[in-house]
């Protein structure tokens, strides 16, 4: 079946505080997304973010960002008044995410509610607490811990700690024992209004794709609980970190800097972390897009101690082995494979044995001189076809950054006029190509340019910011873009039913 959706994160929804959340403007969102008739919504990942506030390096790879947990929600639930939150600065820019000011004030707002929610705690959140205690608790104990150490790595912890030994970590339990509380709490308030969004998106027909990246933050209770399950050597510092090799981009290469899994332990264990992550994983969405694809069949592997990636080497991965366990623990899940970048034939056989859909992306179609895989007249149904990720640039940006010989070729090949509009000559393109399923930017729906672009990646700062104006959501655009989904075919069941 022909589908399409809208790529949009949650931080990027409209808000009065700061950065988009769980209240009203992303229920308004879903009613857009169903009057426009998708049947999608593409989210990038939700946890709690480290420095640098990107979403791909998160403090727990099971824990919700409490930025997005929504002021005005916590005020109906009876946790705080509008008192406790209306002065509080947040950020002002309707266009923009203010990570500084949100992370100075919005704990301040959080430890209120905190308080409040002491005094009469919900009917439901003891069992909230043991369903998800296997990551809970050391979730808890590692942010308290963070915040006693001024918020340094726990690898600048002390050693007792450092090493989780028992009386150390037992202390730390008993001297913190409100500070974990108030983590417990917040992750309940997260949860709790995360799947009530998740609940009418669903019931409205909206289903949720989720992001998993393949590595986790080493600034993280994932590896600082599970240290076996890493390349860590005795005082528990990287040996190898991931990233990837030089290419006509980047000279030096990419060195993210998360530590490499023990992949020979893991398998021993039947990947067990693996198919718990995976599992809360399909708890939270409806599909996963698991980020890195290619690192599962081979990843880039750099000596910690180097600076760049240069020297790097490829190390075989799981491979399908992976799969196999998710699937027979987990069942078949709706994966997004992400395999962009220069694929070899391991990772496109691996790929092809797996079955998942693999992803195409408009903007790295158009060399003048070669017939790329991801030009529309290449692209193969069981793929996800985007004009861009938030990694590139909205579609307009683009055409201003690349070269004559490639605009010239995308414009003639997409048929692009100013009067039909660049960005929406993109949109129809992306619709029209065989694709099982097409992900449109909103950026490019509402033909942004500078200034609306997610992530440059490889530059540290200036990312993750972008947010849509509240007006952006309106009848008139649903009704322009349910009028072309639903001429190119990509209608979902529901409403061709109710054509």
């Amino acid at each position: 079946m022909r589908t399409s959706g809208i790529l949009l994160h949650i931080s990027s929804l409209p808000s009065e505080h700061g950065i988009g959340t769980f209240g009203k403007e992303a229920y308004r969102f879903v009613d857009f997304l169903c009057k426009a008739g998708q049947t999608y919504w593409q989210i990038l990942p939700i946890g709690i973010t480290s420095y640098g506030d990107s979403p791909y390096q998160s403090f727990s790879t099971f824990a919700g960002n409490p930025y997005f947990i929504d002021p005005d929600l916590l005020c109906e639930a009876g946790y705080i008044e509008k008192k406790d939150y209306a002065k509080l600065d947040f950020g002002t820019d309707p266009e923009k995410a203010d990570f500084g000011k949100l992370y100075q004030n919005r704990y301040k707002m959080l430890e209120t509610a905190y308080e409040n929610f002491k005094k009469k705690p919900a009917a439901d959140y003891p069992r909230f607490c043991e369903e998800n205690k296997e990551w809970l608790e050391g979730f808890a104990l590692f942010m308290s811990l963070k915040n006693e150490n001024g918020g340094a790595s726990w690898q600048a912890w002390e050693k007792p700690l450092k090493k989780r030994e028992s009386s150390a970590v037992a202390a730390a339990r008993e001297r913190l024992a409100d500070k974990i509380d108030f983590w417990r709490v917040t992750q309940y308030f997260f949860f709790t209004q995360w799947f009530a969004l998740k609940a009418y998106a669903n019931k409205k027909g909206i289903k949720i794709i989720g992001d998993l990246p393949i590595y986790v933050s080493l600034d993280s209770a994932d590896v600082w609980e599970n240290p076996k399950d890493f390349e860590l050597d005795q005082n528990l510092a990287p040996v190898n970190v991931a990233g990837c090799p030089p290419d006509d981009f980047s000279a030096d290469g990419q060195r993210w800097g998360n530590p490499l899994y023990n992949w020979k332990k893991m398998q021993r264990e039947g990947f067990s972390w693996w198919c718990r992550r995976a599992e809360a994983a399909a708890k939270f969405y409806d599909v996963l897009r698991i980020d890195h694809f290619r690192g599962f069949e081979a990843y880039w592997s750099i000596p910690a101690k180097d600076k760049t990636a240069k020297n790097g080497k490829w190390v075989k991965g799981p491979g399908y082995a992976l799969f196999a366990a998710l699937e027979k623990r987990l069942g078949e899940l709706p994966i997004i494979a992400e395999d962009l970048g220069f694929l070899t034939d391991g990772v496109k056989k691996l790929l092809k044995k797996t079955g998942f859909p693999g992803m195409k992306v408009l903007e790295f179609a158009f060399d003048p001189k070669g017939d790329s895989e991801y030009l529309p007249h290449n692209i193969g149904k069981n793929s996800v076809a985007y004009i861009g990720t938030h990694d590139n640039e909205p579609a307009l940006l683009w055409l201003e950054k690349m070269p004559e010989d490639t605009v010239e070729f995308a414009k003639s090949y997409m048929h692009l006029t100013k009067e039909e509009g660049l960005n929406w000559g993109f949109i129809r393109t992306l619709l029209a190509c065989p694709a099982d399923t097409a992900i449109m930017q909103m950026q490019d729906i509402l033909a942004l340019s500078k200034g609306a672009r997610m992530n440059t990646p490889a530059v540290a700062s200036g990312n993750w910011a972008w947010r849509m104006r509240g007006e952006c959501i309106n009848d008139w655009l649903a009704e322009i873009i349910y009028k072309k989904t639903a001429l190119y075919r990509r209608l979902p069941e529901k409403k061709k039913e109710d054509k």
